[in-house]
């Protein structure tokens, strides 16, 4: 059951590549915001991962949660940005 865990966390790896793409050659703010908020989602399930590989998942789960919160403050922060008036007139 291990080796399933490490396998899985190997190919989500692999998987957040994806969007990282889409973060560096994004067209456009919102396309950028979105993939770092698929990175972000994907990073969470991958640190419960490894916190059941090193068998402190309760430790991990506080880690989780508190990214978590910082990724959602942050994508508030953007959408403020992008969403602001002064940002419209220039």
């Amino acid at each position: 059951m291990e080796q399933f865990f490490l396998y899985s966390a190997v190919i989500l790896t692999l998987i957040i590549a994806v969007p990282l793409f889409r973060v560096l050659k994004g067209p456009t703010l919102y396309d950028r915001l979105l993939a770092t908020n698929a990175i972000a989602t994907k990073t969470i399930v991958l640190i419960c991962l490894i916190g059941f590989l090193f068998g402190r998942i309760d430790m991990f789960i506080d880690i989780t949660l508190a990214y978590a919160i910082l990724g959602f403050i942050g994508s508030l922060m953007i959408a403020k940005f992008v969403s602001s008036p002064k940002l419209r007139e220039e």
